[in-house]
């Protein structure tokens, strides 16, 4: 069990990449925390955990807003006594399309979702990780901040960010004893792809996007899963500020 009696938040876990990540934490002994801002999504999550007699707990809260992250960090001490793990998942995409085709509310919420969370987790759950004597962020990116595509500058941008403040924050936070990584996701089988592909997930339009991607499929969420439990296990104890992509070689 390599999570064995850790606590762990999974944001955006209700589905995809972040259902993967908190079930793939629940069998590797950690107890979980599936937080979504879809009700019924992250209660399906939770439930599907315990019924495999694992550890798991939904709490909805919107990513985006500082008293519900205080919250969501707040019940999971309440309900487990500490927090070891906080995977700032949650994420949206932005409908691929020419850069002036995306509004300024769209531009917002991308902002405030993707980027301002990282903020908002830091804000309310390094407090308990510093009176713990240490703990671990993980960050989901995307290959976007690495190679992106034409048609997402404003997604591409806002993972840009979430991997220099992996960085930023992994060189500042080293001395306590916090570690902060990020997943750089090449696009999944999962509810956004359609986003990215402009609204409609044709044939031709997936055959040319596996094209790009030397091992070619898609990612999945058991890919992602199993990168997150790395990053986050003591058997990555000495590793922090990393980037890992987890892309079938998209980036080379």
């Amino acid at each position: 069990m390599r999570l064995e009696e850790k606590v762990a938040i999974v944001t955006g876990a209700g589905s995809g990449f972040g259902e993967g990540i908190a079930r793939r934490f629940a069998e590797e002994g950690a107890k979980v925390i599936v937080n979504d801002i879809n009700l019924d999504a992250g209660e399906r999550v939770a439930a599907a955990i315990t019924a495999e007699s694992l550890t798991g707990q939904f709490i909805a809260a919107d990513v985006s807003n500082s008293d519900a992250v205080k919250e969501l960090v707040a019940g999971a001490v309440a309900a487990f006594g500490r927090l070891d793990i906080m995977v700032n998942n949650a994420g949206i995409a932005q409908r691929a399309g020419p850069m002036l085709d995306t509004s300024e509310a769209e531009f917002e919420r991308i902002y405030a979702v993707n980027v301002k969370s990282v903020y908002l987790a830091a804000v309310h759950a390094l407090p308990v990780f510093r009176g713990q004597g240490g703990g671990v962020f993980l960050n989901t990116a995307s290959t976007a901040a690495l190679r992106p595509r034409p048609g997402l500058a404003w997604y591409n941008s806002s993972k840009g960010a979430v991997v220099t403040l992996t960085k930023s924050m992994a060189v500042e936070l080293a001395a306590e004893n916090i570690r902060v990584n990020a997943l750089c996701p090449v696009a999944g089988e999962t509810a956004l792809l359609a986003e990215f592909m402009g609204g409609e997930i044709t044939q031709a339009a997936r055959e040319r996007f596996v094209s790009s991607i030397p091992l070619g499929r898609l990612s999945t969420p058991t890919d992602i899963a199993n990168a997150a439990l790395y990053l986050c296990s003591d058997d990555a104890a000495f590793i922090t500020g990393v980037c890992l992509e987890v892309d079938g070689g998209r980036c080379i």
